[in-house]
This record gives structure tokens, sequence and C-alpha cells, in this order.
């Protein structure tokens, strides 16, 4: 997935900070639905297919209140990450599941052509296009963690996930949970957890692809028991998060 021209360009194009922010959106675990094509491999696995393995409950409304609130493009799957995580990369150990990763390589290649790399490139043709437009892109990369992990509690409400070397990152995040303390002071909000946001990812892939004064990337991670508590709470924290982006990126 590599694309060395991309690369190279950029490096000769961008010499200044883009001026103007541009807001993109992406829901890599939106689902979790099977290809028909792949249905055999998953039979039986309703319980697996329904849990945090399958998909991530809430990413998939989080992300659309985003791009609506914002006017902002919206990339968004809903095919199972059990299938392949589009959130990994060519060859890391957990692209495929225990469903899929012992299949022949031509079926894996298939689920690459058919299911990875079209969401792959359109967003990073929508990254590429707003920068060669003279725009910064600011990528929220909607996801949600389970409540407990193998028997330990995760101690946060939100999650801000974000590569600590890249200014522009450290400082949105610094800001964005300072306006959500501002405005929903009883939300717990931790920046790079539950996961390091420098791990690998989507985000980290774009990072290696456009400079940091063009692309600030963002995962957002939503504790599931509030998207599972449903009613006001998640109504209300769909709104905090906007408004407290909003106020972020203004400040």
């Amino acid at each position: 997935m590599q694309n060395s021209f991309c690369n190279g360009f950029l490096a000769s194009t961008w010499r200044k900070a883009p001026a103007i922010d541009s807001f993109l959106i992406t829901c890599e675990h939106g689902g979790n639905r099977i290809p028909a094509a792949y249905g055999s491999l998953f039979a039986g696995q309703s319980a697996w297919l329904d849990s945090h393995r399958g998909y991530d409950p809430g990413a998939l409304t989080m992300a659309k209140a985003l791009a609506t609130a914002l006017g902002a493009p919206l990339v968004a799957a809903t095919t199972s990450r059990l299938v392949i995580d589009l959130n990994r990369s060519i060859g890391n150990a957990r692209l495929f599941s225990a469903a899929t990763r012992g299949e022949p390589a031509a079926v894996r290649a298939a689920i690459v052509a058919q299911c990875y790399g079209p969401y792959r490139g359109e967003v990073e043709r929508l990254v590429r296009n707003a920068v060669l437009r003279g725009r910064r892109v600011i990528h929220i990369s909607s996801h949600s963690f389970t409540p407990v992990l193998d028997g330990k509690a995760r101690t946060a409400d939100v999650g801000l996930l974000y590569d600590p070397g890249r200014r522009g990152e450290a400082a949105l995040c610094a800001r964005w949970k300072a306006a959500l303390a501002v405005v929903a002071p009883a939300l717990r909000v931790r920046r790079n957890y539950p996961y390091a946001g420098k791990g690998d990812g989507l985000t980290s892939y774009l990072r290696q692809r456009f400079p940091r004064s063009a692309y600030v990337g963002i995962e957002l991670e939503i504790n599931q028991g509030i998207v599972f508590a449903a009613g006001r709470r998640w109504s209300s924290l769909r709104r905090v998060l906007i408004d407290s982006l909003r106020a972020a990126c203004a400040a």
C-alpha cells in the first residue's frame, strides 16, 4: 500500500503550513456485516460478531454526528473487523482475525482488494486532495472501547489518541480536553488511553504520507458503557464532543 510518488510530491510541494483547516471523519469499525462470499467462515459466530471484537458499537453514530455538525466528508465501513481490520497495516499480525488468517493467500488477497484497498485509498485520496488545495486536514477517526478488558476496568469515558511527537496533534488534544473540562467537568477524559496514539493504525499510516503541517490525525475513543446506556447520557456526550471540538479548533 506504499506510494512513493505521493511522498516525494508532497515533500516538494509543501514548504509552508497550510492556513485553512479541513475536517475529515472516518469510522473503520462501524459495523459487523459479513460479505456473502465469506459468510461460511463465520457460521455460528454471531456472539463473536456482536461483541467488541466484531465492531465498535456507537462509533458510526458518533462519526455521522461529527460529519453532519462539521460539514465534513465521512468515510465509514460496516464490514466486520473480523474479516479484515481497516485500522491495521498490511503485514500486521492482527490484520486478519482467527477466522480469516488461515485462509489461502488468494482468499486473503481478494479480501484486501475488495474491502481494505478501496477504503484506505478513499481516505488517502480525500486527505491528499484537501492538502493540495492548501488545507490542513484535521482527521477524526471514530472508535469505541469495551469498558472492561481481560477483567480490568478502563478508567475513562473518552480517550483522545495522538502522536506526542506531532505538535499540532498534541496541542489540539490538549485544547479539546480542556474544553471538555469546561462543558462536562464530570467526564473522565484521558489522552492516549486506552491505547497509544502512535501505534499502528490508519492515522499513523497517514502521518507517514503527509507532513505534520498538513495533516493532524486524532483517534476518538468512546467508552461503550455510555453507548449501551443510551438515552440522555449518550446523546449528551455526542453533543459535548462536537461543541468542545469546535471550541478547541477555534482556539
